[in-house]
């Protein structure tokens, strides 16, 4: 079993997974809850199961991109599980686990959308997003990038191509992506059991990260924003 932490977004999530499903969850919306709401999730799925972190067979963690508060909290816990237990550390692109948590959902006919392209989109503040392009499969079509989305991003794909986009960077671009065949799904939501599928592949191949020098994703710079007077208030 594989306790999976998702904490890329304002939602902290998580969830217990097997080779089976998603064997129990945890998901808090409350906003900058997850340095006080992980690891009582993670303590609570494990004392319903009976299961001490030692016995699991690995932990993993949205590695981002996303938010930079929220991947530095999870993949600091995710880190110390994995060297306190000795159990492997797996890390998840967080866009590759919302392309299986939008295929999986209610939301998508995958069988109908076999020639449809997946754009999964978080939200990067002020006017850009993270973004990837999945083909329907999981293979990714465009790497991960962080840009201000105009109305010729995607003027490079014929717009006889269905473009599904989701995320909560998605909604903020709606109105800049004027193209046939672009369709926003609204009701999609990120949730640590959106990493089953990545997490059971990565499992099986032995594909570990290095606990000691395992950083999240950041993508871009983290920027504050310039106090309006200094200390000395001047």
């Amino acid at each position: 079993m594989v306790i999976c932490l998702e904490t890329a977004t304002n939602l902290c999530s998580v969830a217990l997974c097997d080779s089976a499903g998603v064997i129990s969850l945890r998901e808090s919306n409350e906003s900058k809850s997850h340095a006080s709401t992980l690891t009582l999730f993670i303590e609570d799925i494990l004392k319903e199961h009976g299961i001490r972190a030692r016995e699991l067979d690995a932990i993993a963690v949205s590695k981002g991109p996303g938010s930079y508060t929220g991947l530095r909290i999870g993949v600091s816990v995710a880190k110390g599980i994995a060297y306190g237990a000795a159990i492997p550390l797996i890390g998840i692109e967080t866009t590759l686990s919302m392309f299986w948590g939008i295929t999986d959902s209610e939301f998508i006919d995958t069988e109908a959308e076999v020639n449809s392209l997946f754009c999964p989109m978080l939200d990067a503040r002020r006017m850009e997003v993270y973004y990837s392009i999945y083909g329907s499969g999981g293979n990714k079509m465009k790497d991960i990038s962080a840009e201000i989305i105009t109305k010729d991003t995607f003027a490079n794909i014929p717009e006889s191509q269905k473009l599904i986009f989701f995320g909560d960077g998605a909604l903020k671009c709606k109105e800049v992506i004027n193209r046939k065949n672009a369709l926003f799904e609204a009701n999609y939501r990120i949730s640590a059991s959106h990493m089953h599928k990545p997490v059971i592949q990565s499992l099986k191949e032995k594909h570990f990260e290095d606990v000691a020098y395992f950083e999240p994703f950041y993508l871009k710079d983290f920027i504050t924003s310039k106090p309006r007077k200094n200390i000395l208030g001047n």
